[in-house]
């Protein structure tokens, strides 16, 4: 299955409203693991703010769709998302995604 990464760049000044919605994130990207969407997550350190998400989905559109229902985007408090379909080639983990 195709992978997309997708990257977010916060709302300046979000960190409270995201601590809020932190929980309700987390649940939805289990749900996404359990569902074999998600192949990894994880925010950037430093600078700005922002995260990367790595999904399998049949199309971009599918992935954008994933993108859409993540609490942290319907509550507002993500200022970009950027979504590319991503080939692994070489390195450990590309033999595990």
């Amino acid at each position: 299955m195709p992978l997309f990464a997708t990257t977010y760049r916060y709302v300046a000044d979000s960190d409270a409203a995201r601590d809020a919605t932190r929980p309700a994130h987390r649940a939805y990207l289990a749900e996404l693991t359990g569902r074999g969407e998600l192949a990894l997550s994880g925010p950037y350190v430093g600078g700005e703010g922002g995260a990367l998400l790595v999904f399998e989905a049949d199309s971009e559109a599918d992935a954008v769709a994933l993108t859409d229902a993540d609490p942290f985007v319907v509550e507002g408090l993500v200022a970009e998302v950027s979504v590319r379909q991503w080939q692994t080639v070489s390195g450990r983990l590309a033999q595990r995604v």
